[in-house]
């Protein structure tokens, strides 16, 4: 099983600038969960605003199942490159997914991401 099997869509290299931009802002001034687990149980009670996967997990099935629950509870969702590039914008060391709770100030650039993960999501 390879990353194809879960990742959906090509992340354009702008649009993933901005989505690590605003895991760091939230990270800071919003909640964040961080790891499978916690990212699986946040989209299950309906607290997940964005759900960020990176590309390169391996073994892939940890997160294979990730995107496939957000379409079902109508989650927006975004891919990232590297699982190094996500951790280290939220202090740990790599991970293979979040899941941004609580946007704090950044809504606006929640918005920006989520109209254009819409649009290369089709």
């Amino acid at each position: 099983m390879d990353k194809t099997t879960y990742v959906k869509f090509e992340t354009p290299e702008s649009l993933e600038k901005k989505i690590l931009e605003l895991v760091e802002n939230c990270y800071r001034s919003g909640k964040i969960k961080k790891g499978t687990n916690e990212v699986i149980k946040s989209i299950e009670r309906g607290e997940s605003k964005l759900v960020v996967i990176a590309e390169d997990v391996n073994p892939p099935e940890v997160v294979y199942f990730i995107p496939k629950l957000c379409e079902e509870r109508k989650v927006p969702f975004a891919y990232v490159k590297t699982r190094s590039e996500l951790g280290s914008k939220v202090a740990i060391g790599s991970t293979a997914s979040i899941s941004i709770t609580d946007v704090g100030k950044n809504e606006e650039l929640l918005k920006q991401i989520t109209s254009e993960v819409a649009n290369l999501n089709k």
